[in-house]
């Protein structure tokens, strides 16, 4: 809850360049709603299993205001990915992506996640969404319908979050591992 609670300036930081309104951090109190087993992909911080509150069916306007915050999730990345050099520090122990090859990480998860939820996208060829802008603007317009695909593994609710977390998370890799100041 602590690491949550820091991390809390730099989410407000993503939502209010994209111009969305962040909720106020002053007296906000964090708690615990419902405890999830935990797997791999959680040890590195991912959200890897959807709660239960997930499930429940989002409204239009709902649905449009996540895919609002995934957006600005992906402008925070893009951002960042633009200022930060080539060749990123090294990690403690001397390993860790450079910049090209996490936001290449971060458009092939997208690509598998676009399918968690229904979206069937061509390999490659004609039409193929290989292009950033193209293959989220196709999430972007699922996620904000509020309907999740009958072939859908994941609900809109948990993909957005999944999604969002994502690229914040390696926006402040990205960040963290850049040159050293001063």
């Amino acid at each position: 809850m602590a690491a949550l609670a820091a991390a809390g300036p730099r989410y407000v930081g993503a939502l209010a360049v994209a111009g969305i309104a962040p909720p106020l951090l002053e007296g906000l109190r964090l708690g615990v709603l419902e405890r999830l087993a935990g797997s791999a992909a959680t040890d590195f911080g991912a959200p890897g299993a959807a709660a239960a509150a997930e499930d429940a069916p989002l409204g239009a306007s709902e649905a449009r205001r996540r895919a609002s915050i995934v957006g600005a999730c992906w402008a925070a990345l893009e951002r960042t990915a633009a200022a930060a050099p080539a060749e990123l520090r090294k990690g403690p122990r001397g390993g860790g992506r450079d910049r090209d090859a996490i936001v290449s990480h971060v458009l092939a998860a997208e690509r598998s996640y676009a399918a968690k939820i229904g979206l069937r996208l061509p390999a490659s060829g004609a039409g193929a969404l290989d292009n950033a802008a193209a293959l989220r603007a196709a999430l972007a317009e699922a996620l904000g319908t509020g309907v999740t695909p009958i072939a859908s593994r994941w609900s809109l609710r948990y993909a957005a979050r999944r999604i969002g977390w994502h690229a914040l998370d390696h926006a402040w890799e990205i960040e963290d591992r850049g040159p050293a100041a001063g």
